[in-house]
């Protein structure tokens, strides 16, 4: 089956794994609206790229189209065409929501 995510024109080197976060909570489970500096940070996103081999030419674990979740300070931020996407390896994930 084909991936939905094949439009991104960066994939990751070396065991590196392209994500694009799920957006901040906007409001709290009781109604209240998060102002932007005390949002939290997501730590869910959807791969959209993934290298395809490591440097011990092992094939990646996740697949772009999985959910995956990762820890608060992985990964490096960059922005591509207005999208923020974090770059990381694949033992930065955490675990993968099936």
């Amino acid at each position: 089956m084909e991936s939905n995510f094949n439009y991104v024109p960066i994939a990751g080197t070396k065991n590196r794994v392209v994500v694009l976060p799920f957006p901040s909570e906007e409001k709290t489970e009781s109604g209240l609206y998060i102002p932007d500096n005390a949002k939290e940070k997501p730590m869910k996103g959807t791969v959209v790229s993934v290298s395809e081999k490591d440097e011990e030419g092992k094939s990646p674990v996740i697949k772009a189209g999985d959910i995956v979740l990762y820890g608060k300070y992985a990964g490096q931020e960059i922005t591509l065409d207005g999208k923020d996407y974090l770059v990381m390896r694949e033992a930065d994930i955490l675990l993968k929501i099936k």
